[in-house]
């Protein structure tokens, strides 16, 4: 797929009421984490990949958003809706060109876009076979937050039910999803047979699920870290920490780290095996 003709579309209407005090005067996506802003990082990711044309759906604080180079639309429910809502806020984009769709409260690699790009369904996610060590470094108990996905084939053949033990899930989905219009037009369908009241409701997983069930192909395109999920405080606290270690760390996203690790490669400073090793810290 050309990256070209690909669009950004970054879901950042939501306060983020867990991250408080920091979301009380701007959006959860404006919150910083190893020096920027999660929008900044994820801007920066999605352009690495080839991506040029972005647009934001803002709500909450939106104004905090305005940039001369991204373009906007506004979930104007983003109160009383959920995620969904803030999608079908752009299909203007989405009904016309294919669309990388990134959750707001996310970072990432550029390379987790990149793999997506070069998925061929016209519905493709990206999930985190490595994302135990991630989740047990988040949470007392990991399966109470973390959703059940099961892929067959390259493909999702269930995603976003809760879990019983974490060994019913394959990887967890991180929040990136690639449509292209044929793709998003099944989505259309689908969520006009559940009624205008239901798909406000709607989380993305759950569409996922919806798309799967309708016999929509939902491709799963695998990565092992680099990426976090920025929900609470803690996570925020938990990822300073990692981000100033020394030791190297599976999920650190930044493309800084990437070169280090080449590097220390490279120079026989640090072999495979141990880096290796030491990437298993969460």
């Amino acid at each position: 797929m050309s990256r070209r003709r690909c669009r950004g579309v970054i879901l950042a209407a939501g306060r983020g009421r867990r991250l408080r005090p920091l979301t009380d005067h701007a959006p959860k996506c404006l919150v910083s984490l190893g020096g920027r802003a999660l929008l900044d990082w994820q801007l920066d990711a999605l352009r690495a990949a080839g991506i040029g044309d972005i647009a934001v759906v803002g709500g909450y604080r939106a104004c905090q958003l305005r940039r001369a180079d991204i373009v906007e639309f506004h979930n104007p429910s983003w109160r009383r809706s959920a995620m969904v809502t803030s999608l079908v806020a752009a299909r203007a984009w989405l009904r016309h060109a294919p669309c990388v769709v990134s959750y707001g409260d996310i970072v990432y690699h550029q390379s987790a876009v990149e793999a997506l790009l070069r998925a061929r369904d016209d519905v493709a996610i990206v999930y985190d076979v490595a994302w135990r060590v991630l989740w047990e470094a988040r949470f007392a108990r990991p399966q109470g937050d973390a959703e059940s996905l099961r892929v067959r084939a390259g493909a999702v053949v269930a995603i976003g039910a809760p879990l019983a033990a974490l060994d019913d899930a394959d990887g967890q989905y991180v929040g990136l999803v690639r449509f292209t219009p044929r793709g998003w037009a099944c989505a259309e369908r689908v969520l006009a047979s559940l009624g205008a009241r239901a798909a406000r409701a709607l989380e993305t997983t759950q569409l996922l699920a919806a798309l799967v069930d309708d016999g929509v192909r939902v491709g799963a395109v695998p990565i092992h870290g680099r990426w976090c999920e920025v929900d609470t405080l803690d996570d925020v606290a938990l990822y300073a920490r990692r981000l100033h270690a020394r030791a190297p760390w599976l999920h650190d996203w930044r493309e800084a780290a990437v070169r280090d690790r080449r590097h220390r490669r490279s120079t026989g400073v640090v072999n495979d095996a141990a880096d290796i090793a030491g990437s298993q810290a969460p």
